[in-house]
């Protein structure tokens, strides 16, 4: 007497599913540190510096914050909420319709 054995269940791939919020979020304000940690660096270089460099680190000061922020709210991107979905047919079949006024 053989026995016959229940079909494996199926296993579903994770590999395109997207980083968890926390590490997005972690991401984020590790880019937005490094942002305003190089502003500072260029405050001070703009007060060591003169000429045409101390005006250049000091307008890289001044419109970095609007980078950082911009970057940091960034965010996550979306996806496309039909990507993915195909109905294998048609639930009801078409038959005579009938019109109604």
């Amino acid at each position: 007497m053989r026995h016959t054995h229940a079909p494996a269940p199926e296993v579903h791939s994770i590999t395109g599913a997207q980083t968890s919020l926390d590490d997005d979020l972690h991401g984020r304000m590790k880019r937005y540190l490094v942002s305003m940690s190089v502003r500072t660096l260029c405050f001070v270089l703009a007060v060591v510096f003169t000429g045409w460099l101390r005006w250049t680190f000091a307008a890289a000061a001044i419109i970095l914050p609007y980078v950082a922020v911009v970057a940091a709210n960034a965010g996550r991107s979306r996806p496309d909420p039909l990507v993915g979905y195909v109905p294998a047919e048609r639930a009801i079949e078409g038959g005579q319709r009938r019109r109604m006024d």
